[in-house]
């Protein structure tokens, strides 16, 4: 708080704004550090339309690879037989030049999970990064 004296009606009071000033400029200071100079964005591909003589069914199923465990120890990738020791250098060779590892697991109701868990293992060991499990429910669409 100021005081100015010297007039004939007495002492007025006045407020010192040089200290708000100092804040101001403060403040405004630390916000232009924070905010970045230049705006940056991802890069983003457009997706391209499909040609028209393609059928895109074919793509998606190409696409997706599904480990099947029956009750009698046998598997099989995509309707394709195998067997416990060349599932993972299988799986290796199916993700290799892959950029979406992603792969589901289907169990007969027969087969104790352990099976199961073993060809999860396996899966995840083999370079896949995403496992699903297919149940009956999920295959009848409920």
């Amino acid at each position: 708080m100021g005081m100015e004296v010297g007039s004939k009606k007495g002492s007025i009071a006045s407020m010192n704004v040089v200290p708000l000033i100092d804040i101001l400029l403060v403040l405004l200071i630390i916000f232009m550090v924070i905010t970045p100079l230049t705006p940056k964005g991802l890069e983003a591909l457009v997706p391209q339309p499909a040609p028209p003589n393609t059928q895109q069914q074919k793509v998606i199923e190409a696409k997706t690879i599904v480990v099947q465990v029956l009750d009698n120890n046998q598997l099989k990738i995509n309707e394709d037989n195998a067997d416990w020791d060349n599932l993972g250098p299988r799986l290796n060779d199916i993700f290799k030049l892959r950029a979406e590892k992603v792969a589901f697991v289907k169990g007969d109701d027969n087969v104790v999970f352990a099976q199961v868990a073993r060809a999860i293992d396996i899966m995840r060991n083999s370079g896949v990064d995403k496992v699903g499990l297919i149940t009956a429910k999920l295959e009848a669409g409920q």
